[in-house]
């Protein structure tokens, strides 16, 4: 089970529906009986939004999915709402997975025949909804600043709707009236309530009296399932006016204790009464509150872009995915001295770069003309903007602090404070970064700046109720438990020797036996909200270490462990440790992060594979190094310049439950970094080799760029929105031959281009960092993809590496020779001098470009070259699959039998066709027997013909036509049409049998074929029909080939002369044959079965064939193996999903798996493939394609070998693998691999593969889920389960290589969805065309885009109609399918039809359409609508690109072939229209893609005077189509392109 996706539904809202189940005193309710109805109305109506499931007999309402879906939960109640009677709902459970929260209000609309929305604010017909703090009437807003903000409640918050006698709709928070939200409410109404965003779970409780009653109503107590400081409260009995005295009353006592806890430093006024002034009751309700002239909020007057609410705490950029500027807010008083001005950002996107900014200004909010950023404006502003500190506008401090702002996250507080020294201080959630700048203004105003990213912030007073209850109870938890309190008293009192866990710590955590163990009590319904603190600072060199003491195996992960610097007493717990943003290492799985990022990949041992009874530890070295341990082994060091005072921390995540502190324990002592022979260190760990031990990057660098993990990583943040400006240079120059070695980390499939590297004689300080490294024009040489730039400019292209080849792992170095020259290495292997005359005399610095897709490298410090045992071999790019080329011995022969324009040359192995463009069948003389290939090479062509050579197997035996050189009986012009005995045929790229259409988009197309192009044929030993191209096997094209098949050509269209170039395998000797993937030895007849048997029952027979497969223990971080470990499932993430079938593959033994579930939010998918190491140690990457060694992988298309792509097409597209889909792997007698695709064997995809090795597969993606099938020995003869002797059914037919063959895939996530086309969408509605022209979801629309159109492997070009007639796809414009009339597609819509364009305007789609066709036709296109006649009135206007009019006849269409010609802007003209979404202007076009009747048009050169020449792909004698016959064309589909 995926984490956060069990639990229970909740623990119910009290008893169950009865009578008398009003909230308060009888006589309370509207009147006698009220109460037992009131009970049926309580519960949820049973229809509900597509992810909501019921339970606790409809009470309980939770939104399934709630990591992966925000919305489809709307819930309503089942009656209609009583007058005076509030409906209230519980929060159960909320997530940190999205933004905005639960939604609530009323709907007239009956649940009972609603349809539905995604959401409650898609309610329209009378619909009043709260969400946020604003209220919504049918979807719009009526009330901006109303009540309580509903996204700030938490888990056991209570909210509900009351509908008054009066028709008011009143929200209530908690109990407490928020007033009246709306009016005029109708009389029936039911409660909605949206489980959105964070909400997942809600629970109804008993209705209450309203505002209508005159009773008060005592709140009941919470659930069990409510936080523990809210039931904290409810056990002291808060409630009513008593909850503010006691407010008030622990304000003083918290702050005290804050004071005493931290030193002051929340040391602010809280207008609270003296101590011992005023503690009764009475006083309590007359204690002053905050004015606003006391309180610090923000100013009225604020940037364009601001909205305040939340009583002027809370402010909110609008419109943040269209404006990143313009939020400039400002406190609406000065700061005074040491007071703490605090906020918390609420809410970020990820579309720009750069985010908040906060600071002080001496200018007065009322005066200040509000700049669009703060840093523009130049006297008198103090702003921390990322990590830097900018006075007036110029950078003044530039590394600041550790810590950037851009990184923070939603929930992280930034707060300042001037001294009364006048010094500037900032803090990170609620640590003090140090003095900012030493004078500052004695009146300075608070300033924060929405910028870029962020998009909303609060306030954080200390007087407010929720930020409090969450620090005080903290606080009153760590001092409650015995002796305690006596920390708090004596600030000098020394801590205590021994280490406990601190009291306070995670939700969902609790701490018992004295403090020395930390447990999950629900470890199986919740898997995170386990963090514990030590309770005290760590000592240099002191080892924190815990014992694992229970575990659970139902969720992924495991117990992390680290160090913060984080006090424990004030910190706001995460619900794991791994998001805290600041002052944060922890070791995860077998990685660290700092900060929420990764800066070791490999380290150590797998946290993930420890078992109850394990250790790990944590010690912080005097040098400032940080080390972990595994049962008391050191992992070595994991961070470096770790501040000190830091405390430990244990994050009991997924399947750790409870851990122990172990005292006493003889812990080897901390080594010195690794020595020299420790084999264990990975490549992102530092290394003591001699002479690199001191290189690392500059702190100087560029401003996309951060340098972390002791200076030897380098990383480039915002990476999904930022792409360059993130060059990192060498902390010294490189002597020489000295090897500068970085390792590859990270990178992201989102830009092109990658990483860049080289050396530079320029000093780091005299380098004013460009946006890219190419970008320096003297004293630079770099690497950039194949090419060596020097200054520049490129020297030389196709160097001996490919950069931008390069994947995770990869290691790149640069070293400059004594002699000048530079040499680049890549993984270790030197690939030659890349340039030379690099100055002598002059220091040269290494230089790394994190460029495009390099996101993260890390330093080696190798000196001279690496070694070579993970680096690929360069004849593994040689290797491909073995290609069929002619061998010696007797050619074949074309049989005397052949088509009657057939004339036979050069003893029959020549053929050519005397005339026209049929009539050219040819058959071969003799059966084609297993593995034998009848191969061609094309002779002459003659271009005035369309169409291709066609080939195939054929069971009529070619004598059985009658002897001669014309047409037997019953042979007919093309070889679709022979259908006497089975035929199977390839045509252009077509796969037909017996003239049907089997599949589509089968390899290479025939159509391409030029003079010498060679094409062959062969009939594969497991039935298959193999076409091979220029010797290039294109893969199985169809199956189920019978026994006795003779192979036939058909010189159809353009092909009009070819030669045999095969030769008869019957008459070679034995020694002359090419290899074969299987063992036969070419016998003839029956004999090849026998001797395949023969083969099986020899050397090749299986002694143990295991009889039950499962998945290695050792396996990515992100699987969770069940079933027996037969099955696998990734639980998180999109990768660190590899498995590996623990039993060695067995040669002839197919081992198969099964696709259970695919995930669309992903791209890409399952990749398969073998090992040869052993795997049952070996630390497995985040993808299969990292392997460097002894690994052979199929992935998508193509074929891989230690990361390197080795053959560019195989078989299907394994990322469109619908599921279901069985893939298998088998390892032949010669050691060939062998992809099974649903039982059809695909060929051999590697050969002589080294044994022993092991099945692979990595769940990458899309693909989540697999589960081994039964193993089938003797599949080498393709007589596996799943092949069948004669198969007719297109879906049986294997290698298939285009997604199309799989089926449709599913509509992508909208997260994924196409831009453009959502704008030629918006564009497309703007035309208000009726919806009954259109085809229907999903059907509708087709993008081709360049992103869309290479995402699904579109050619440029396609043939349709009888005869065929080429026409280009419309790349660059959005197609929107029309709907057909039925009674035409019968005539119109065969394939016998072209395929053409025409160009039109906008003022033209609705007549066009009206008409159904280009020309004067009455034919309407729908089937719906009635038939519309002409325009009356003489309105009628002539169709566009038409010559005038006549009466006597229609005006002639223009029509081309080409959308390039069509669409040109004379043709096709533009309209300018403004984005509703966007708001920006552009350019649109429109053209509607017909179907033409063949014979009813003449082609001819173009006659519109174009700007640019027309397509070059057309001869210009036949761009453009003229018709003018009625009823010619019929409309196929509107296109649409935007600018």
């Amino acid at each position: 089970m995926a984490a956060g996706s069990g639990g229970s539904g909740g623990s119910g809202g009290g008893p169950g529906p009865g009578p008398g189940g009003g909230g308060g005193p009888a006589g309370s309710g509207p009147g006698p009986g009220s109460g037992g109805g009131l009970c049926s109305g309580g519960e949820l109506h049973p229809r509900t939004g597509r992810l909501v499931s019921l339970s606790a007999c409809g009470r309980t309402a939770r939104r399934q999915q709630p990591g992966q879906e925000f919305n489809h939960g709307l819930v309503l109640s089942r009656e209609p709402l009583r007058d005076g009677r509030v409906f209230t709902v519980r929060i159960d459970r909320k997530v940190n997975s999205w933004s905005g929260s639960i939604e609530i209000g009323v709907t007239a609309l009956d649940p009972s025949v609603l349809d539905f929305p995604s959401s409650a604010t898609g309610l329209k017909g009378g619909s009043w909804v709260v969400s946020g703090c604003s209220v919504l009437r049918d979807g719009r807003s009526v009330l901006e600043e109303y009540g309580q903000d509903l996204d700030q409640l938490g888990e056991g918050d209570r909210v509900g709707v009351e509908r008054t006698v009066a028709g008011e709709l009143r929200l209530w928070v908690n109990g407490r009236d928020c007033g009246v939200a709306a009016t005029g409410l109708p009389a029936r109404v039911w409660a909605v309530v949206d489980l959105y965003g964070k909400c997942t779970q809600i629970t109804v409780l008993h209705p209450e009296p309203g505002f209508s009653s005159s009773t008060p109503i005592p709140i009941p107590p919470l659930e069990p399932s409510a936080p523990y400081e809210d039931s904290a409260l409810a056990e002291q009995g808060t409630s009513g006016d008593e909850d503010f005295a006691s407010m008030e009353l622990s304000e003083v006592v918290s702050n005290a204790i804050l004071s005493a806890y931290n030193g002051g430093l929340l040391n602010v006024n809280l207008s609270s009464p003296p101590a011992g002034e005023g503690l009764g009751s009475s006083c309590a309700a007359t204690s002053p509150i905050l004015t606003s002239n006391d309180a610090l909020l923000f100013h009225e007057k604020c940037g364009t872009l601001i909205k305040l609410s939340n009583n002027n705490k809370t402010a909110e950029r609008r419109r943040p995915l269209d404006e990143f500027n313009n939020g400039v807010v400002m406190t609406n008083r000065p700061l005074r001295d040491n007071e703490m001005f605090e906020i918390r950002i609420d809410k970020l996107v990820d579309k720009w770069s750069g985010s908040i900014e906060i600071g002080v200004t001496t200018h007065n909010p009322n005066n200040l003309e509000y700049p669009a950023t703060m840093t523009n404006l130049q006297s008198g502003t103090i702003m921390m903007s990322g990590c830097g500190i900018l006075t007036n506008g110029k950078g003044t401090r530039r590394e600041y602090c550790e810590f950037s702002l851009d990184e923070l996250q939603e929930g992280d507080h930034i707060g300042l404070t001037r001294k009364s020294n006048s010094a500037l201080h900032f803090f990170i959630n609620g640590i003090d970064q140090g003095v900012a700048t030493p004078l500052t203004p004695p009146v300075v105003y608070g300033v924060v700046d929405l910028y870029g990213m962020a998009v909303k912030v609060t306030i954080v007073h200390n007087n407010n109720h929720s930020d409090r209850l969450r620090r005080n109870n903290a606080i009153l938890r760590a001092l409650s438990p015995e002796g305690a309190l006596r920390r708090a008293v004596p600030a000098t009192q020394a801590e205590p020797e021994r280490l406990l866990f601190h009291p306070n710590c995670g939700q969902k955590a609790a701490i018992t036996h004295e403090g020395r163990t930390a447990l999950r009590p629900h470890a199986t319904d919740d898997f995170n909200h386990g963090v514990v603190l030590s309770s005290r600072a760590l000592r240099d060199g002191e080892v924190f270490q815990v014992r694992i003491d229970k575990m659970v195996d139902k969720w992924a992960g495991s117990i992390e462990i680290g160090v913060t610097t984080h006090n424990p007493a004030y910190l706001q717990l995460p619900s794991t440790m791994t998001n805290l943003r600041s002052g944060t290492w922890m070791m995860t799985g077998n990685g660290v992060m700092h900060n929420g990022t990764t800066i070791l990949d490999e380290y150590g041992h797998n946290l993930d594979r420890l078992k109850a009874g394990d250790t790990v530890g944590v010690v912080r070295r005097e040098d400032g190094t940080l080390h972990f341990f595994v049962n008391g082994m050191t992992q070595g060091p994991a961070a470096w310049n770790v501040p000190p005072g830091v405390y430990a921390v244990v994050d009991l995540y997924g399947q750790a439950a409870q851990a122990t502190i172990v005292d006493d324990v003889e812990v080897p002592p901390v080594p010195e970094p690794f020595p020299e022979g420790n084999n264990q260190v990975s490549p992102s760990s530092p290394s003591s080799a001699a002479g690199g031990s001191d290189l690392r990057f500059h702190q100087l660098h560029g401003s996309n760029a951060v340098i972390t993990n002791g200076g030897r990583t380098a990383l480039r943040h915002n990476c999904r929105s930022e792409f360059n400006d993130a060059i990192v240079i060498s902390n010294r120059a490189l002597r020489d031959g000295e090897l500068f070695e970085i390792v590859i980390q990270k990178m992201v499939d989102r830009w092109s281009g990658s990483i860049e590297a080289g050396v530079t004689a320029i000093r780091p300080e005299d380098l004013e960092f460009p946006n890219t490294m190419t970008d320096i024009d003297y004293d630079t040489w770099m690497l950039s993809g194949t090419a060596i730039m020097q200054d520049g400019n490129t020297m030389r292209n196709n160097y001996g590496c490919d950069l931008d080849a390069l994947g995770t792992g990869a290691r790149i170095g640069m070293m400059r020779t004594a002699k000048g020259d530079l040499h680049y290495f890549i993984n270790g292997q030197d690939q030659g001098a890349a340039c030379s005359g690099l100055p002598p005399g002059k220091e040269v610095y290494a230089v790394v470009d994190l460029y495009g897709q390099c996101v993260q490298v890390s330093i080696t410090n190798a000196t001279g070259p690496m070694d070579n045992s993970l680096a690929t071999s360069n004849s593994a790019t040689e290797k491909s699959f073995p290609l069929h080329s002619p061998v010696a011995g007797v050619a074949h022969r074309f049989h005397s039998t052949c088509g009657k324009n057939v004339t036979l040359e050069e003893d029959g192995t020549r053929a050519v066709r005397a005339a026209g463009y049929a009539h050219g069948l040819v058959f071969s003389t003799k059966e084609l027997k297993t593995e034998e290939v009848f191969e061609v090479k094309v002779e002459e062509l003659d271009e005035k013909w369309a169409g291709s050579l066609r080939l195939g197997l054929t069971t009529l035996a070619p004598g059985e036509m009658g002897p001669g050189a014309v047409s037997g009986p019953g042979l007919p012009p093309s070889l679709p049409e022979l259908r006497t005995k089975t035929t199977w045929m390839v045509s252009s790229c077509e796969v037909r049998r017996d003239g049907q259409l089997q599949r589509m988009n089968y390899g290479r197309n025939l159509e391409r074929l030029g003079v010498g192009s060679r094409v062959g044929i062969r009939r594969g030993t497991d039935d298959t029909m193999h076409i091979l191209v220029d010797g290039e096997d294109m893969g199985p094209a169809a199956t189920g080939i019978a026994k006795n098949v003779w192979a036939v050509l058909d010189l159809y269209g353009p092909v009009r002369s070819v030669s045999i170039v095969s030769s008869t395998r019957l008459e070679e000797p034995e020694c002359t044959q090419p290899p074969s993937p299987t063992s036969d030895t070419g016998s003839e007849g029956e004999e090849d079965d026998e001797g395949e048997q023969h083969g099986l029952g020899g050397q090749d027979q299986v002694a143990i064939i295991p009889t039950a497969l499962e998945f290695l223990e050792n396996h990515g971080k992100n699987i969770l193996l069940s079933n027996g470990n037969r099955t696998a499932t990734r639980v998180a993430s999109y990768n660190q999903g590899i498995v590996v079938i623990s039993q060695p593959l067995v040669p002839q033994l197919l081992v198969q798996v099964r696709i259970d579930f695919l995930n669309r939010q992903w791209t890409s998918s399952l990749i398969l493939g073998v090992i040869t190491c052993p795997p049952e140690r070996l630390n497995f990457p985040a993808s299969a394609c990292a392997l460097k060694r002894a690994a052979w992988l199929l992935r998508g298309h193509g074929v891989f070998h230690n990361g390197l792509k080795i053959c560019e097409k195989f078989g299907p597209n394994l990322d469109t693998c619908p599921e279901g889909t069985i893939l298998g792997l088998r390892i032949d007698s010669s050691g060939g691999l062998h992809l099974h695709v649903n039982g059809m064997d695909q060929g051999v995809a590697v050969p002589d593969v080294p044994q022993p090795c092991h099945a692979l597969v990595d769940l990458y993606g899309q693909c989540e889920q697999v589960t081994i099938v039964n193993p089938e020995p003797g599949a080498a003869n393709g007589k596996s389960a799943g092949t069948q002797g004669d198969m007719e059914k297109a879906d049986m037919v294997d290698g298939i290589k285009e997604s199309v063959c799989w089926g449709p895939l599913p509509a992508a996530s909208p997260l994924k969805s196409c831009e453009y086309h959502a704008l030629c969408s918006r564009f497309q509605e703007l035309l208000l065309l009726p919806e009954d022209y259109f085809m229907p979801l999903p059907k509708r629309s087709l993008c081709y885009c360049e992103s869309c159109r290479k995402l699904r492997g579109d050619e440029a070009h396609r043939r349709r109609g009888e005869p065929p007639r080429e026409y280009a796809l419309p790349f660059g414009w959005c197609r929107f399918n029309l709907r057909v009339n039925p009674r035409l597609e019968a005539g119109t819509l065969t394939k016998k039809w072209h395929m053409a364009y025409h160009g039109s305007n906008v003022a033209a789609v609705r007549r066009v359409l009206d008409r159904g066709e280009l020309g004067a036709g009455t034919a309407s296109i729908l089937s719906c609508r009635p038939l519309k006649g002409d325009p009356g009135g003489g309105f009628e206007e002539p169709g566009e690109n038409c010559a005038p009019s006549r009466e006597e006849q229609p005006p002639p269409v223009l029509l081309s072939p080409s959308l390039q010609y069509a669409g040109a802007e004379i043709l096709a003209s533009k309209v300018q229209f403004r984005d509703p979404k966007s708001q920006r202007t552009h350019q649109a076009q429109v053209a509607f893609q017909v179907c033409v009747r063949p014979g009813s048009y003449t082609p001819g050169p173009p006659s519109a005077a174009l700007r640019e020449p027309p397509d070059p792909h057309f001869s210009p004698a036949e761009l453009e189509w003229v018709t003018k016959e009625k009823g010619a064309t019929l409309l196929y589909a509107l296109l649409v392109r935007v600018e």
